[in-house]
């Protein structure tokens, strides 16, 4: 077996289940599970209904690179999120079979070996950025986002030495679990930084279409690129999911998009990987890129949601809306690991402990008395949840 494989840490929800072990939740309450960023808003009837429509289509082999219609939806949509000049569609656009499985294969395809090569990740982080990177042979840099740094990667602490070891930076913005949205002006110091030290940015933006302003939409990696005047984005790929946005998580369905010189090598390592989309997928894929209509009416939910929640835990909880996402991330005044177990057998509630989500680097663990709340219930369900997490809060 791979050594490497030895290198990995339990993820976060096999520890959520060995902290909870021996723990019986009170028969009474209803379970309420708000640990997994699972959306559970209905999918778009139209989406499901063009997958249906073309289930014939099974009967073709799909090719890696998607059909050219899907490819050039997505261009589309780049540019109108965006305000991208252009995308060409057949050179700088790959779908892909969901984020999860891109973020993890793309450092396999762009980390050569090399003794002292190092990965950046923000901490806490998506624990498929420290995967990927232990199994592409790399070390790892953990950038501590804390109240510090705005709870965005700590950027000023890494030093010349780093920078220049530095082959891939995953960037999360809006963050998981921070929900913080990193300005245009940072992100275009972070194009530069990468093309003066000649790494590769993975922006994963999986978050993006999940705000509370319908005027102030989260800025992006490529659009940083073309005000950098890197109008080619080279060293900048981003990564995009149908999932978030057109609560459609089953369909496994996203897109990889940015520098063309990057994207022809990452789709020759595909080729092998055998991971293309089913043809039905794509079809509806395109139904969902071309319709913002839904997705408006997504953001609305989160919003009332938020609201509702944010008021039953108004003085009683340190916590504060995030920038972007659905999570929300609360500070403790105690153990975060504690809580959570003593929330679950109490209330029958499931939460995350912030901990789980990050690494004890330089003395810290930015994630520790933090809870990773991921507001993906039903309405009513969220906010009976934060009134159960204040009857425990007042029982403690």
């Amino acid at each position: 077996m791979n050594p490497l494989l030895r290198q990995l840490q339990p993820y976060p929800f096999e520890r959520l289940r060995r902290l909870f072990a021996g723990a019986t939740p009170p028969a009474d309450r209803a379970p309420i599970n708000l640990s997994i960023g699972e959306p559970r808003h209905a999918a778009p009837p139209f989406v499901l209904a063009t997958i249906a429509d073309n289930l014939d289509k099974l009967a073709n082999y799909p090719a890696t690179a998607g059909i050219p219609a899907l490819r050039e939806a997505i261009a589309g949509w780049l540019q109108g999120r965006f305000g991208l000049p252009a995308i060409d569609a057949d050179q700088q656009v790959l779908p892909v079979n969901g984020t999860r499985e891109a973020l993890f294969a793309f450092a396999q395809a762009v980390v050569a070996p090399a003794s002292g090569a190092l990965v950046f990740s923000p901490n806490p982080f998506y624990q498929i950025y420290e995967g990927a990177a232990l199994l592409a042979g790399a070390g790892l840099h953990y950038l501590d986002c804390t109240p510090e740094s705005g709870l965005l990667p700590d950027f000023g602490s890494v030093t010349a030495d780093q920078w220049q070891r530095c082959r891939l930076l995953y960037l999360c913005s809006p963050g998981n679990p921070t929900g913080a949205v990193m300005p245009l002006p940072r992100l275009q110091q972070l194009v530069e930084l990468a093309l003066e030290h000649d790494f590769v940015i993975a922006g994963d933006e999986c978050y993006s279409e999940i705000y509370f302003d319908e005027d102030s939409p989260p800025p992006g990696l490529l659009q940083a690129c073309v005000a950098a005047g890197n109008s080619d984005y080279r060293n900048c790929v981003v990564f995009h999911s149908l999932s978030k946005r057109s609560n459609l998580p089953g369909l496994r369905s996203g897109f990889v998009a940015g520098d063309a010189a990057i994207l022809r090598d990452f789709l020759l390592y595909r080729t092998y990987h055998g991971c293309a989309m089913p043809l039905h997928h794509q079809l509806g894929s395109i139904a969902a890129w071309e319709d913002e209509e839904h997705v408006r009416a997504n953001r609305q939910l989160y919003r009332d949601k938020f609201a509702a929640v944010l008021a039953e835990l108004d003085g009683r909880l340190r916590v504060t809306a995030p920038d972007a996402g659905f999570y929300l991330w609360p500070q403790l005044d105690g153990s975060d690991t504690a809580f959570a177990r003593r929330l679950f057998e109490t209330e029958h509630v499931t939460v995350l402990p912030g901990s789980f989500l990050a690494r004890d680097v330089r003395g810290i663990n930015p994630g520790a008395n933090r809870l990773r709340m991921a507001l993906v219930a039903e309405h009513q369900q969220c906010v009976e949840a934060a009134r159960r997490m204040v009857r425990c809060l007042q029982a403690r």
